[in-house]
């Protein structure tokens, strides 16, 4: 099975997509959003804030918690040149809250925007209104280097200094720079751990209207963390997958959301590939768990191709079962770790019963994780979004999308 999966054509998973079809600014209104509806392989139209008609009573929403940081800095060298350093994830301190929390200085794996013209020796420095701000090139790394941050205002913490100094992160193929609106309309109404450089932006058609309206029908939520990474946006770019290195991503589940999806006895519906990701993560962390009964499910690792070298007869109710039990046993509050999992064709999707998502890529790991969900209908799901004018990609459109059996 795993030759199977790493020899899959990325050239099979792509479709034409105009440029005038990628929305570059969000609606007025975030539930005014097309909703195309895929269920028992027939597809329907629908706007968002119709959802809780079509989803059933007791249904379970996934959805993910993570907050966007203002990522991007823009600096100028001092011969003029103008370089921007991307914040991708921590390095030191690693732990995520805690660099985030830190008063004094940091140091981050950053892209560096026209690197060769910021000299190595040479510190820059962005002077703010409360604090001057300074970054010096440490260690170069395969995509970017170790940069470290230091300024001189120690009631500011890191993230104060990317909130006041940065930029938001908008997505490459958007062609445009952020503006003030982004900050509030490129997060969810669900974000609250801050740590991603893009939104999971599946959760961005909910209101607390609609929020309102599902809970009129007992459908309610159980949250889940995974800070999205940049490497949510890269195309693949071999011929085949065996050749396409998968990012990793921070993860965490609290106990309380474990109990939450193990006690749901209606639908499960996941908002948002992140979410996903997450959930089946838990799956295979606990198939780790039955193999070591020592395993620490406070730092668990998943990677790229586990799923597609193990053979599993565990149910997703018993994997949810192993892992409260062994949490309570250590007094664990969350589960938290890091994932690569690709999924792909020939993915057998545990945990969820569907999925709540945008408009993807083409040539893009996102685009194969539909494919698992629902087989080669995504095909004909996607023609029949572009026939039908929606919109795509980050500010685009949403579909619900319901697994396909033997996809």
């Amino acid at each position: 099975m795993l030759q199977n999966v790493k020899n899959i054509s990325i050239n099979d998973f792509t479709y034409l997509l105009p440029d005038e079809r990628i929305a570059k600014y969000p609606l007025e209104k975030r539930d005014e959003s097309k909703l195309l509806v895929y269920q028992n392989e027939v597809i329907s139209d629908f706007k968002f804030n119709q959802i809780s008609s079509i989803l059933d009573e007791n249904a379970l929403l996934i959805s993910n918690e993570t907050k966007v940081i203002a990522a991007r800095l823009l600096f100028q060298t001092s011969s003029g040149a103008n370089i921007e350093v991307f914040c991708l994830e921590p390095y030191s301190p690693a732990e995520i809250n805690q660099s985030l929390q830190s008063n004094t200085s940091v140091q981050w794996m950053c892209m560096i925007g026209n690197s060769k013209k910021w000299k190595p020796e040479e510190p820059l420095i962005m002077a703010c209104n409360e604090f001057n701000l300074i970054v010096k090139k440490v260690v170069p790394q395969q995509n970017g280097w170790v940069i470290s941050f230091e300024w001189d205002q120690s009631s500011k913490t890191f993230a104060d200094i990317l909130s006041q100094a940065g930029h938001i992160p908008l997505p490459p193929y958007l062609n445009r720079t952020d503006e003030e609106s982004d900050k509030v309309r490129y997060q969810t109404i669900f974000a609250k751990h801050e740590g991603s450089v893009a939104a999971p932006t599946a959760g961005l058609h909910f209101s607390n209207e609609v929020v309102d309206d599902l809970a009129t029908k007992n459908i309610h939520f159980a949250t889940v963390t995974l800070h999205v990474g940049a490497g949510t946006f890269l195309p693949v770019k071999s011929d085949t997958l065996e050749g396409h290195h998968m990012h990793e991503e921070i993860f965490m589940v609290t106990l309380d959301s474990l109990h939450k999806i193990r006690n749901n006895n209606g639908q499960r519906i996941v908002v948002g590939t992140t979410s996903l990701r997450t959930i089946e993560s838990l799956y295979w962390t606990a198939v780790q768990l039955q193999e070591n009964a020592t395993l620490n499910l406070s730092d668990c690792h998943v990677t790229q191709w586990m799923p597609y070298e193990k053979t599993q007869t565990m149910t997703a109710n018993e994997a949810l079962d192993l892992l409260i039990h062994h949490a309570e046993k250590n007094n664990l509050v969350q589960i938290s770790g890091k994932t690569s999992l690709l999924i792909a064709p020939g993915y057998d999707i545990k945990m969820v019963d569907g999925i709540i998502t945008n408009f993807h890529q083409p040539n893009s790991t996102l685009l194969l994780l539909i494919s698992a969900m629902v087989g080669d209908d995504w095909k004909k799901i996607y023609a029949h979004a572009l026939q039908n004018n929606y919109r795509f990609l980050s500010f685009g459109d949403s579909s619900l999308l319901m697994k396909k059996m033997n996809a």
